[in-house]
């Protein structure tokens, strides 16, 4: 009998093409099943007035989604790994990470414009860009991706930051009156587990769903979610971290940008340096 798996999503048309691109991936690798997507509104969805960064707080764009795991009204969720708190609430778990996208942080500015107001609701972003614009002004604005785009057209600032895999899964490649710049992570360290599409689910399904996981992706997001809990920060923190394989690449408003070498250590040894680094930061 063929199984048909019940997906949460949030409604966003990004969380919705991320849902769909969830689907094709294991549509492809579980035989004889099928998918129904259950998009839904988060608390954080809801309350666009909101600044995120006061109001702070676990689950503000996850609850709702995992309710409905808990409750058995769905099988598994889609998130953006880089929305996700620390850890998972009891019964649930973060099983699977599709392969990663493209992780940079892309720069939107008003074509032409001299920039001084940037748009964004992002601590780390933030954070970072004054070092490039030390003496913007910074708004908040918050939105789909499309709205966001357009407040920068009508004039809410000269500029504002957009993640790069975002960009991708939604075919926007230009935008009238706006000029794109991606941003080297030498440069410019991303979000924790930015770029790939995670997967959670109940806590007895997460072997099943565990099978199909990316493991250089799992490696390299467990990785910086390690950094990330070691500092006690979650989706709202004012600091980046991104391994790309070989290199782990932190920025913390402390320290600014590190890069550590992780070349041909086993992975419970790249965990330990992880913590190490994040203790030496907190001493500071």
């Amino acid at each position: 009998m063929k199984k048909i798996y019940k997906v949460a999503t949030r409604s966003s048309p990004l969380a919705m093409k991320q849902a769909e691109i969830a689907v094709e991936y294991f549509s492809s690798r579980i035989e004889n099943c099928g998918f129904e997507i259950l998009p839904f509104k988060t608390l954080g969805d809801k309350k666009l007035e909101w600044s995120l960064e006061r109001e702070g707080g676990k689950g503000l764009f996850t609850k709702e989604l995992e309710d409905a795991l808990l409750s058995g009204e769905a099988d598994f969720a889609v998130h953006s790994a880089k929305d996700m708190p620390t850890s998972c609430p009891e019964g649930l778990s973060l099983a699977a990470f599709l392969p990663r996208d493209d992780c940079r942080d892309v720069l939107i500015r008003r074509t032409g414009a001299e920039i001084k107001t940037i748009a964004t609701a992002s601590p780390r972003r933030r954070a970072q860009l004054k070092k490039f614009f030390p003496d913007a002004q910074w708004a908040q604005i918050r939105g789909n991706v499309e709205t966001r785009l357009l407040k920068i057209r009508e004039g809410l600032a000269e500029a504002t930051m957009l993640s790069a895999a975002g960009l991708d899964r939604l075919c926007i490649k230009d935008f009238e009156g706006l000029s794109f710049e991606r941003l080297d992570v030498s440069k410019f360290v991303p979000a924790a587990g930015q770029g790939v599409i995670a997967i959670e689910c109940r806590a007895d399904d997460a072997e099943f769903f565990g099978k199909f996981s990316d493991q250089k992706t799992a490696l390299a997001v467990g990785l910086e979610r390690e950094f990330l809990a070691a500092l006690g920060g979650g989706c709202q923190a004012a600091f980046g971290a991104n391994f790309d394989g070989k290199a782990m690449r932190i920025f913390h408003e402390k320290t600014g940008f590190l890069q550590f070498d992780f070349s041909g250590l086993a992975p419970e040894k790249m965990r330990e340096k992880v913590r190490e680094i994040a203790a030496k930061i907190l001493k500071k």
